[in-house]
């Protein structure tokens, strides 16, 4: 049995007369008969009653053109769906975002994701480390990452998208927060809240070279490991921290953020994933992802 015997059989049936049905498949007649006992043939019944003038379904006729069209309409689906995936327009996705992307770039990017890849299902995790999004990319828990390099994994495409700045978080009744940008050297008797080094965070050795490099040697008072936790205590007045700007966008009641003045350097923000993934519905995500940061 071939598609063919099934078009050719649908044909006749809704025809309900040879020479019509051929004229509609673009063929003579005598092989349409032909392919139609043939498959009566192969199945062992009859499939329809023949008359000089028409032809009609038997019982048996009826219930096959049913799954015939099924099959048919099945197999559409399913060559439609191919070309989908093959176009990237369809799959499912997981973007796993450090904590200055989660606030900052996620809603922008949740919302553009969508409108440009409506047929893919994305899920987000935010708060992530980088250690934890490595890890999380080579499991397969989550497909994307926003992170932060570096990342020493070459098992892992990582893209740069951007450069971010450095701005200080003060609580608002700190005597900086007044200022319409502060100095390294004006933190020196700052206490510090800072990423935490146990969890292997970027931004524990970036604000200690910082403030090195101003010559103040830092007094940690709280380390952390998530980025809404570090603000929510600058809120509360326990210190302030160096961040990098986009974090800005997480607005807390009792905190400020200043630009620092001619800060030595910036903090990198690249989208990674695994280099043995090659889906085309993933290579979009990435590329949709550049044109929007």
């Amino acid at each position: 049995m071939e598609l063919r015997h099934l078009r050719y059989f649908i044909a006749v049936a809704e025809e309900q007369h040879f020479t019509r049905a051929a004229e509609r498949l673009h063929m003579a007649q005598p092989p349409l008969s032909q392919a139609i006992r043939q498959l009566e043939s192969e199945l062992g019944v009859e499939l329809l009653h023949r008359s000089t003038r028409s032809v009609r379904l038997t019982a048996a006729g009826e219930a096959y053109l049913d799954r015939a069209r099924d099959v048919l309409h099945e197999l559409g689906d399913a060559a439609e769906h191919a070309r989908r995936v093959a176009a990237g327009t369809v799959g499912h996705l997981v973007i796993g975002c450090v904590g200055s992307a989660t606030y900052s770039l996620l809603p922008q990017l949740s919302h553009g994701l969508a409108r440009e890849l409506p047929g893919v299902d994305f899920a987000f995790r935010g708060e992530m480390l980088v250690p934890d999004q490595i890890a999380a990319l080579r499991g397969g828990d989550i497909d994307i990452a926003l992170l932060r390099p570096p990342v020493a994994d070459l098992g892992l495409v990582v893209e740069p998208i951007r450069q971010d700045r450095l701005v200080v978080a003060l609580p608002e009744s700190h005597a900086l927060a007044s200022a319409a940008r502060v100095r390294v050297k004006q933190l020196v008797d700052c206490d510090m809240i800072i990423h935490s080094a146990d969890r292997r965070s970027m931004m524990y050795d970036v604000a200690l070279r910082l403030l090195r490099g101003a010559g103040i040697e830092p007094h940690i008072r709280h380390e952390v490991g998530e980025t809404s936790t570090l603000v929510t205590l600058v809120a509360g007045g326990l210190g302030v921290a160096i961040v990098p700007e986009p974090v800005s966008a997480l607005r807390l009641e009792g905190v400020v953020y200043r630009p620092l003045v001619n800060p030595t350097e910036t903090v990198p923000l690249a989208v990674a994933h695994r280099a043995d993934r090659d889906e085309p519905h993933l290579a979009r995500a990435v590329g949709v992802i550049h044109e929007l940061t």
